[in-house]
This record gives C-alpha cells, sequence and structure tokens, in this order.
C-alpha cells in the first residue's frame, strides 16, 4: 500500500470536500475513528468550520459520551482489555439515539450526549434538530466493525510504536484492545479514509 504526503490544512479540505460532495438533501453520518493518541475528536472539530462553509449545519457528537454505565462497563474491572474493546461503548445507544434518526426518513432528532461517565450518570440534554442536508461529526476509538450505520468514516491509524508512546502509562492496559482491533475490525481496510498520522502535523493519506 502507498501513502500519500499532505499538510495538516489539504487533509482537513479534502475531507470537507468528500463529506460534502454527497446527496445535498441527505444527512451524512461521519465516523471519526481513532486510538486518543491519534486525536481524532481534534480532526473531528477541525472538519466544523469548512463544512458549515460549503453550507452544511454540523453537529458534533463525541462517542466517549456513550458509554454505558459504570457497573455494567466495568464489570471485568477497570483494566480488561476485552471488555473495553467489547462492552465500554453503548453502540445501541449511540445507533439509536444519532445515527438512526438520521436515515432516510429518519426524524432528525439527535442527542448529542447521553451518559457522563466521569460521574456515571446522564446528561439529560435536550435533543437537536438536525435540518436535512446536515452532517454530523462522531469522534471515538474502536467504532468500526460494530454495524454502525455510517456515510463516511475515517480512520486515523498510528503504528504500534506511535501508539505505545502516546498512551499514557496507567492506559496501557488498552493497548492489546487496539491490536484485538486492527486484527479484527480492520479499519485500514473498512474505513473509506485512512490518515496515518504517527507525526501529526505531517499526516499521509494512504492510497489503495
Amino acid at each position: 500500500m502507498r501513502v500519500r504526503p499532505i499538510s495538516r490544512e489539504a487533509l482537513v479540505e479534502e475531507l470537507a470536500e468528500l463529506i460534502s460532495g454527497r446527496p445535498q438533501g441527505a444527512w451524512v453520518r461521519v465516523a471519526v475513528d481513532g486510538a486518543p493518541p491519534a486525536r481524532p475528536g481534534a480532526l473531528a472539530d477541525e472538519l466544523v468550520a469548512p463544512l458549515r462553509l460549503r453550507g452544511r449545519p454540523v453537529l458534533r457528537v463525541s462517542a466517549g459520551d456513550f458509554l454505558r454505565p459504570a457497573s455494567l462497563r466495568l464489570e471485568y474491572g477497570r483494566t480488561d482489555p476485552d471488555a473495553f474493546h467489547d462492552d465500554w461503548l453503548d453502540a445501541k445507544a449511540l445507533r439509536r439515539e444519532v445515527l438512526e434518526p438520521l436515515e432516510p426518513g429518519g426524524s432528525g432528532r439527535v442527542l448529542p450526549a447521553l451518559w457522563d461517565s466521569g460521574i456515571d450518570r446522564a446528561y439529560r440534554l435536550p435533543y437537536t434538530e438536525l435540518p436535512p442536508g446536515g452532517v454530523v461529526l462522531v469522534d471515538g476509538a474502536l467504532l468500526l466493525g460494530r454495524g454502525l450505520a455510517f456515510d463516511v468514516s475515517v480512520h486515523v491509524w498510528l503504528s504500534p510504536g506511535a501508539l505505545e508512546r502516546g498512551t499514557p502509562e496507567g492506559e496501557r492496559w488498552t493497548l492489546p484492545a487496539y491490536e484485538r482491533y486492527e486484527r479484527e475490525a480492520r479499519p485500514q481496510e473498512a474505513a473509506d479514509v485512512v490518515v496515518r498520522a504517527d507525526h501529526p502535523e505531517r499526516p499521509a493519506v494512504l492510497v489503495r
């Protein structure tokens, strides 16, 4: 596989063009997937302004606000990589509250955040109406291969060495989960766009 070096600014513009190129009257559900050291949330944030300049209403959602309650998430302890891979994300809630309302014929009513895992209780936020043609940008880790209906998926990839270096000591127990994700979900094959980000300011796009 070849990679194409690209500046950060050009990457954001290319992704904004790809997303805004979807049919104008349809909602667009975008995943920006990557482990925390890859900073998928930062990339999703950078896409907001250029998409709005292209006439697309935008709603930002973080998968980290759709984790399951601690009683379920931590059933097998706080450092179980398989539980982290399989059980932490409330994929059903993300599907129900964010993705399904933006299917053709959907209501357009999206819940931007469900569960505050820091204090382990619901946010109790109101629903947001996303107009037809709007874009929801969902950032998070381990999003692909779960049957979540995204219209555009971007995977921000780190080499194993960069991932290990960027992961704080107290979170290195998650590394086997990302190894499993690479092996089972094959995000570099599943995603529409793969961004190699070992050097965040000097990214490269995977050319298939």
